[in-house]
């Protein structure tokens, strides 16, 4: 289950990275999916150091 986090977290980063730097009009979406990422990340480094 951790795994799968850490996959969807660093795939929504590169969906954001790209839109972000492609110059692609997404909407206020993308920004959620970013928080997402970054708090799914935090999780994954919070539990393993644990």
């Amino acid at each position: 289950m951790g795994n799968l986090l850490y996959v969807i977290a660093v795939i929504l980063v590169i969906i954001w990275a790209i839109s972000f730097l492609g110059g692609y009009y997404t909407g206020g979406i993308i920004h959620v999916l970013l928080v997402i990422a970054i708090v799914a990340i935090l999780l994954k480094v919070i539990r393993g150091a644990a």
